[in-house]
């Protein structure tokens, strides 16, 4: 191996690292060695780079602690000389923590250790120097159980429950015993001597005592858990490389549970629910992080005013609130005024809002961690745009920090006013993640996994939730939780997906036996409906009506900023007058892709579209398709009102015949009726109709070449459409699309057809417009002839769908079932189908517009596909100089803003 520094030391306010060394150093050691520069109190330590991880998977254990030993040694010496204290010293020990630290954060998915160094030697030793003995045998404790968990995977392959913590509830249950914090120092010490005879029987191994195996085994272990399943699964939902590794921090441990001037809590410069500049969190007196995070005891708030709130929305009184829950700023106001200088020191550093951990040790403040919080989608704005505001950063920096993808949390249905009015509240807990969710409720992660793929919404109710948890919540519509505050693991996790999540919904009892929950004396059985206002920390009963979201303030101002800087123009898919509104209302700048085939499915539409495809020659199908003229017409009409002055792309019908004829008996016989034939000739016509590969079949502008009529008449009500509402004052830009083009002759003919018939309309009329004619490339030939193509077009539409679809040769009706294990073996790093696949696909439509443009160089090019509304093919089409993307209306704004930052990627 060639020589190379794999660690990087940290402490007594200096570091050999900083903030802009994440890719290496993970987030949390670059974070903690910004600290360390900027003079913040960090207990001291070191950071083995991420490279090390990868370095762990290719060459193994062994190997790696050669490469790492002697760094190690020296990183240890570093933290001793600093704390003053000794790692595998019995008369005066140096606890250590081994924690994960990927570049980009993933809460709670990997692996932590805590207090390596302890054994039966040491814990004697700390509780003579510390004189609280419980406190000495509690961190044993919680040491052998974590490290039996995470490092000798003790609960791996059980699935009845933790086995420690039955242990733990046993015990309870014989002292008559409420909460952890009633266990004496005796009973801690036998819940140590069980936790060790529960690993030797698993393991069949003694728990190991020498601290410098502790140590190098909880560091293999925590690169181990970058490929533990929650892990993966993390990383594939936020798209999150797998060869990035994990870095591993190593720490000394300072302690929250030595007592009441001891604790631990979780802070935030500003509200991760909505974004308000108000400093916030939650700290438990004589805890470790983990029992904040886990939600086991009820978390008090960090500031007085948030303590007020708390109690009022809990119904507890003054007096109660003053005894019992006392806010940090009240029960320890110095750590807190500390604590708040530190917080804004951090956000004006580093120019975002901070997630911070801390712990208080013995009245003494120690700062664990920081880093850029998860925040929803509302929160994301606001934080933005204020800080914008303020100064503190400029409009690039804001577009670029934005997620796009955050911005659909905004776009969805809410809970309509008149529905709530009407709604049954059941029981109020927490707003941990804001939104609206209906659904069926679910007690474990895999009955919503289920749910998920009956196309059922679920509402994952449990406890409280865990990293193993993920993928059930991931395929939640909502979460409810009955213990953890609004920086539980639900809360956290809820955030970062836009999940609606509702936390410490107290008065909830689960029963996961019966698959039942009962809230006041009610109960209610898997299944059942329920609704959760995310915003309000309200549960409803039953289903509850929604309505469109508005968009305004913050948002309305962050989407004008991005149109200000995007090059690529935005517009939307959208196929009726409705949605054509919806559209307009989210930004978009005309329609890049109507689909006339979905207005033929309804009513008598359906029935008209039915006799033109049964039709034995060309004059009774023109008959029926004059009955579909006026119908198309009054679509087209309302689509152009809706759009106004801005362009909207019209595709030609593209789907093969066979989707529109019936195929059950009864709808077989009354379209046999209505054309007066038997049902015999129907029936021949159908399977007349029948192809092998319908998807590579009569369809497209194959459609229009061999039936020019039904061209004919969707070229006349596009104009008629136009002409119309153009002599009503309403200016329509009508641009002609046509689908599946393959051959310059295909479109040279589709071309003429649609000349001549606009001709005729314009005579008719006495009245012309101005039009477009243009294509869909969609398959790989048309690319490669698109210099012919352009001679014939005013426009390229490229159709990455079926594109994707024909270059790869995956059908996308079927390659559901290979496409996850070809992402899970790394033979697809993504589905392609989902982003655009740029080194296959993305080079044939970079072919298609430069032959485009050699022939035609100012030729409108677009992109129409779903991949229209994904970031990063946003930011392909954008190298690609494409004129716009175009996407469903509800994804309108996040491509606004995807453009924007591309546009400003270039610029830098």
């Amino acid at each position: 191996m060639k020589p190379t520094k794999r660690l990087y030391k940290f402490g007594n306010l200096t570091a050999e690292g900083n903030k802009n060394m994440k890719a290496l150093l993970g987030g949390k050691g670059a974070n903690l060695a910004e600290m360390c520069n900027i003079g913040i109190p960090v207990p001291a330590g070191f950071t083995i780079t991420t490279e090390v991880c990868n370095e762990y998977n290719s060459l193994g254990k062994e190997e790696i602690i050669k490469f790492l030993l002697e760094e190690v040694q020296h990183g240890i010496h570093h933290i001793e000389s600093t704390m003053g204290s000794f790692f595998d010293s019995i008369e005066n020990p140096l606890l250590v923590s081994v924690r994960s630290g990927a570049s980009a954060s993933m809460p709670g998915m990997m692996d932590t250790v805590l207090n390596v160094g302890m054994n039966d030697e040491v814990v004697k030793t700390i509780a003579l120097k510390t004189g609280n003995d419980r406190f000495a045998w509690d961190s044993y404790r919680r040491f052998i159980q974590m490290y039996g968990d995470k490092v000798m995977k003790i609960n791996q392959n059980n699935h009845s429950g933790c086995l420690f913590e039955k242990i733990i509830h046993q015990l309870k249950i014989r002292k008559n015993l409420i909460s952890d914090q009633d266990f004496s120092t005796d009973d801690l010490k036998e819940l140590v001597h069980q936790f060790k005879q529960l690993i030797k029987k698993q393991t069949d191994e003694e728990f190991p005592t020498d601290p410098w195996t502790q140590l190098w085994n909880s560091i293999m272990a925590v690169f181990e858990s970058w490929h533990t399943p929650r892990a993966v699964y993390y990383r594939e939902i936020h798209q999150i490389p797998n060869d990035w590794g994990t870095a591993v921090n190593i720490q000394a441990m300072v302690f929250g549970n030595m007592g009441n001037s001891s604790g631990s809590g979780v802070a935030f410069t500003r509200d991760a629910a909505t974004g308000v500049k108000e400093f916030n969190g939650e700290y438990l007196i004589n805890a470790q992080g983990e029992d904040v995070v886990a939600g086991i005891r009820t978390p008090l708030q960090i500031t007085k005013s948030s303590s007020i709130n708390w109690a009022k929305l809990a119904m507890i009184s003054e007096d109660e609130r003053n005894k019992n829950y006392p806010s940090l700023e009240e029960a320890m106001p110095k750590v807190f005024a500390e604590l708040n200088e530190i917080q804004q020191k951090l956000e004006y550093h580093f120019k975002d809002m901070q997630d911070i951990e801390f712990t208080i040790q013995e009245g003494k403040l120690w700062l664990l961690q920081t880093r850029n919080g998860k925040r929803t989608g509302a929160a994301m704005i606001k934080i933005g745009m204020d800080m914008l505001e303020e100064g503190l950063i400029d409009e690039d920096t804001c577009l670029l920090r934005m997620n796009p993808l955050k911005l659909d949390e905004l776009l969805h249905p809410i809970f309509n006013p008149k529905s709530i009015k009407k709604a049954t509240a059941i029981t109020r807990g927490l707003p941990a993640s804001p939104g609206a969710a209906t659904g069926q409720i679910t007690f474990f992660p895999d009955k919503a996994e289920q749910y998920f793929d009956e196309n059922k919404p679920a509402i994952l109710v449990r406890t409280e939730t865990s990293a193993d948890d993920l993928k059930g919540m991931h395929k939640s519509v909502g979460i409810l939780t009955a213990r953890g505050g609004m920086t539980s693991h639900a809360a956290v996790v809820a955030r970062g997906m836009g999940k609606c999540c509702i936390s410490g919904a107290g008065a909830l009892n689960i029963d996961y036996h019966k698959n039942t929950m009962s809230i006041n004396g009610k109960t209610y059985k898997e299944g059942d409906w329920i609704s959760l206002d995310g915003s309000t920390g309200i549960v409803y009963k039953g289903k509850l009506d929604t309505i469109n979201p508005t968009v305004s303030g913050s948002f309305d101002k962050l989407m004008q900023m991005a149109d200000g800087h995007a090059k690529m123009k935005v517009r939307a898919n959208a196929d009726s007058p409705e949605s054509a509104k919806i559209a307009r209302n989210f930004g978009a700048q005309g329609i890049g892709l109507c689909r006339t085939e979905h207005m033929f499915f309804e009513g008598e539409r359906i029935k008209a579209m039915r006799e033109m495809i049964i039709a034995n020659n060309e004059t009774e199908r023109k008959n029926a398709l004059q009955k579909l003229l006026p119908m198309q017409r009054q679509d087209f009409e309302g689509i152009f009102a809706a759009m106004h002055d801005l362009p909207v792309t019209i595709r030609l019908l593209d789907p093969p015949l066979h989707e529109f004829v019936p195929y059950e008996h009864e709808n077989q016989q009354a379209l046999a009726d209505e054309m007066g034939i038997s049902l015999s000739e129907v029936q021949h016509k159908i399977n007349n109709l029948k192809e092998i590969n319908p998807m590579l079949g009569h369809r497209g502008c194959r459609l229009g070449n061999t039936f020019p009529e039904i061209s004919q008449m969707q070229v006349r009500a596009i104009i008629e459409a136009a002409i119309n509402l153009k002599q009503k004052g309403i200016r329509a830009i009508p641009e002609i699309m046509v689908p599946l083009t393959g051959t310059v002759e295909e479109m040279k003919l589709q071309e003429e057809i649609i000349k001549k018939e606009i001709e005729l309309v314009f005579e008719e009329r006495n009245y012309k417009i101005n039009y477009s004619i243009g294509t869909m490339i969609e398959i790989p030939r048309a690319c490669v002839v698109a210099d012919e193509i352009a001679k014939h077009s005013d426009f390229f539409s490229f159709g990455t769908n079926d594109l994707t679809q024909m270059t790869f040769g995956y059908s996308r009706d079927d390659a559901g079932k290979f496409l996850p294990i070809y992402i899970e073996k790394g033979i697809l790093k993504n589905d392609p189908f989902a982003i655009l696949d740029q080194v296959g696909v993305g080079q044939l439509m970079e072919m298609g517009v430069k032959r485009g443009r050699t022939t035609k160089p100012g030729i409108k090019i677009g992109i129409c596909g779903e991949h229209g509304g994904e970031p990063t093919s946003i930011e392909f089409c954008h190298s690609l100089a494409m004129d716009y993307v175009s996407c469903s209306p509800f994804r309108v704004p996040i491509a606004r803003l995807a453009a924007a930052q591309a546009a400003i990627r270039e610029r830098k």
